[in-house]
């Protein structure tokens, strides 16, 4: 398996897309007027404190207070006066109120942007990743990635770090990531050096920073994807600006030697996001409809709450027997959910209707199909077994807005239900306004101010039931199309 990292850079936006064998498998947008926020450290100030949601908010200096659930806070002996950052990891869970008060001012870190009407979720549990290792200031345990399997060098790092902790008397915790897998010791005791001196400027620029400001912001995300993509599967990293090659380039050098000979500029006068037919992708990522290569096909509906994918055979018909047919199908589309949850970036509770099987055997490969496709996803996912009612439920962490949010908006038609009521809808809704007003008001004629598909309709197929009712109310109705008004809107003026 081999992957490619290409990364677009404009001075509006740059995007970051991760091909794999040749196909487009995740792509990251982060735009200068919105940059998000997660992973950010901040100096917040808590705003209010609500028993009842077992939370707070907390002000830390954006249009919207984020929220800090009490299970996000860390537990500590609560004092009233001088710092509180004595933490107590075994402690049983306190209330939000025996936590926080307001006025309160805390070092804070977002996990979740701000999504929707929503404000940014915070944790007081900071963490600051680098290539091998995350730093947990507030512990002192020493975790490995569950993704590194081999007990042997699970114990291995793990001695090492255990090893500089000691010797340079640190009073933190860290996490060995995947990537520190085969890692020598000078690279992990390098990263761990880094880490700790970021640490100890963070600690005191957040002594002398008011409420509400941002103490450290992580890196941008052309820097972010190398450190969090990177791996021995990556052959190239195309970036066609040369000054993000330089930073890329630099970072490179500092944290991920072995990616050294990998970055390279693209110079071509071809559009980067055009290999592979990348900027294709992108496209039908945005479509509720993902054909399959069988001639099924899936059809995703994102809403506030949750997504919903639906699996269909359409133009498929098999060869031996329907229960084969819909096997084959549902394999098939396995594959390609776990591609498009990555593409699209959808998180939060997905609901996945598999067309209906009748063998148990089938609907268990299906499943380990599915979770075996979710492996490669950096994003941390939990999958139940077929439902009752042939449903299966998945949650997906969110951290970020989906691809869709992030490039699209509601429709200012149809105020993003996907329909709108048709003329002859709205020209009934229509005769029963108009019959409102000639009983309320006092007045001879009647202006009509609509569409031009209503009064279309108006003038021609309903025009009968518009004379029975200018018969009927006694008074002139006039008639005027209004070309902004959408095909839902109208107004009736007394004249």
């Amino acid at each position: 398996m081999s992957e490619e990292i290409l990364i677009n850079v404009t001075p509006q936006e740059t995007r970051v897309a991760l091909v794999e064998n040749g196909v487009l498998q995740e792509v990251s947008i982060e735009r200068d007027r919105m940059q998000g926020l997660v992973g950010n450290i901040y100096k917040g100030c808590v705003s209010r404190v609500m028993p009842g949601m077992d939370a707070a908010f907390v002000d830390i200096g954006l249009e919207k207070a984020a929220f800090l659930h009490a299970s996000d806070v860390m537990q500590r002996r609560f004092d009233s006066g001088g710092p509180d950052i004595e933490y107590d990891e075994s402690a049983k869970q306190e209330p939000i109120s025996s936590l926080l008060r307001e006025g309160q001012q805390l070092l804070v870190q977002v996990i979740k942007d701000q999504l929707g009407t929503k404000g940014a979720r915070l944790t007081t549990h900071i963490t600051i990743p680098s290539r091998y290792l995350v730093l947990m200031p507030n512990s002192s345990n020493v975790g490995i990635s569950t993704k590194i399997e081999d007990e042997a060098e699970r114990e291995r790092l793990k001695t090492i770090v255990q090893q500089l902790v000691a010797d340079h008397d640190l009073k933190c915790g860290y996490i060995l990531r995947t990537a520190a897998e085969a890692v020598l010791a000078e690279d992990i005791k390098r990263d761990l050096n880094f880490l700790s001196r970021l640490w100890r400027n963070i600690s005191e620029s957040a002594e002398r920073a008011h409420a509400g400001t941002v103490i450290y912001a992580d890196l941008p995300l052309a820097l972010r994807s190398i450190r969090d993509m990177a791996g021995d599967e990556v052959e190239k990293v195309k970036i066609d600006s040369r000054e993000t090659q330089l930073k890329v380039e630099a970072f490179v050098n500092q944290l991920v030697p072995e990616m050294v000979g990998c970055i390279e500029h693209y110079p071509g006068a071809r559009p980067i996001f055009d290999l592979y037919g990348t900027e294709d992708e992108i496209q039908k990522a945005l479509e509720r409809k993902v054909n399959l290569k069988s001639g099924g096909h899936l059809i995703f509906d994102q809403t506030e709450s949750m997504t919903t994918i639906d699996v269909n055979t359409g133009g498929f018909l098999g060869h031996r027997n329907l229960e084969e047919t819909t096997f084959k199908t549902n394999l098939e589309a396995a594959q390609a959910i776990a591609r498009q949850l990555r593409l699209r970036n959808l998180g939060g509770i997905i609901i996945i209707d598999f067309i209906d099987m009748l063998q148990d055997e089938h609907k268990r490969q299906v499943i380990r199909a599915l979770e075996k496709a979710l492996e490669k996803d950096h994003a941390k996912s939990n999958l139940c077994d077929v439902s009752p009612l042939g449903l299966v439920e998945m949650t997906r962490k969110r951290t970020r807005e989906s691809l869709e949010h992030v490039l699209c908006a509601p429709c200012p038609t149809c105020g993003g239900r996907g329909s709108m009521k048709t003329a002859e809808t709205v020209c009934y809704e229509l005769f029963r306004e108009i019959l409102r007003e000639a009983r309320q008001y006092d007045t001879n004629e009647l202006l009509v101010l609509a569409s031009q598909e209503v009064v279309d309709l108006l003038l021609d197929e309903e025009s009968a039931s518009l004379a029975e009712l200018e018969e009927f109310i006694g008074k002139t109705i006039k008639f005027q199309v209004e070309a902004l008004y959408t095909q839902e809107q109208f107004d009736v003026v007394l004249v």
